[in-house]
């Protein structure tokens, strides 16, 4: 399980923590912008709670608080969302 466990640790710092952060400071220039709706405002605390969620993620990782299926599951989760993105594009 190693493998996947670092895999997915890769993903998380390498894609997802990177990508989480430029969006968010997509929408926080939309702010800036002067377009303050409920709609940005909420995908704003949306990518905030996204962010913590993947910091607890590499968390449980490193102190080893992960069960296999666990990882398993995240992994899948993250791979099925970067696929459904990149369907957007």
């Amino acid at each position: 399980m190693k493998d996947l466990k670092e895999e997915l640790k890769e993903l998380i710092v390498e894609t997802m923590i990177p990508e989480s952060k430029a969006f968010l400071e997509e929408l926080n220039e939309e702010l800036k912008n002067g377009t303050d709706d409920d709609d940005i405002n909420e995908a704003i605390e949306d990518m905030e709670s996204f962010l913590i969620e993947l910091q607890s993620i590499l968390s449980a990782i490193e102190e080893n608080k992960m069960s296999d299926d666990e990882i398993k599951m995240v992994h899948k989760k993250i791979v099925d969302m970067l696929d459904e993105h990149e369907g957007e594009d």
